[in-house]
């Protein structure tokens, strides 16, 4: 029994296109396409849970690169295992790797290395940067959002379980992150 060929497709931001990533994967006959404008640090990745779910034993997942798939070896590893335990070889056109090889295993866990070795050092020059521009008086931060008129009412409801966290966070028009800065505000002080 022969699988599919399942292409992955990602772009971080709406701005940014998915041709580039098409035209290297247009000599292959590909069954059918997952494709997403999102961030890889995000992990809530809608097509990519759905493509995983979507491919069977025999099926080849093809990527134009292995940063594609994911951003962290842990999250890559993950992924290439449950493939793997699902009967699937991975594919990465750029880096030439095939999962259903034995070197295939070893590139992918030697190149998943690589770029976690490589996001860390960007993480870490993006830090000295921001205290050298902090020592300049350049940096000032993030900016802070105010804690919407509406909190206490909308904090309430969510308190009382009338409501979910992301229907509160939908509501108050802010991120998730200051949703639980503000509730953590409101338990110090309450």
């Amino acid at each position: 029994m022969t699988g599919q060929a399942i292409s992955y497709i990602r772009v971080s931001t709406i701005e940014q296109n998915t041709d580039s990533q098409k035209a290297i994967l247009s000599n292959i006959k590909i069954d059918k396409t997952f494709e997403e404008s999102i961030s890889g640090k995000n992990t809530d990745r809608p097509k990519l849970k759905e493509m995983l779910e979507y491919v069977r034993e025999g099926d080849t997942v093809y990527i134009r690169d292995l940063s594609r798939l994911a951003r962290n070896t842990k999250d890559l590893l993950d992924i290439v295992e449950y493939l793997n335990n699902k009967g699937v070889a991975l594919k990465s056109i750029k880096e030439n790797i095939d999962t259903s090889t034995n070197f295939g295993k070893l590139m992918i866990t030697f190149l998943a290395a690589i770029y976690e070795f490589e996001r860390a050092n960007l993480l870490e020059r993006q830090r000295d940067g921001i205290a050298v521009a902090k020592k300049l008086g350049k940096y000032k931060g993030r900016k802070k959002v105010p804690k919407p008129d509406n909190f206490k009412e909308v904090y309430k409801k969510w308190l009382n379980r009338e409501i979910k966290s992301n229907a509160a966070i939908r509501e108050l028009n802010i991120s998730e992150y200051a949703f639980y800065k503000f509730v953590r505000e409101e338990n110090a002080n309450g």
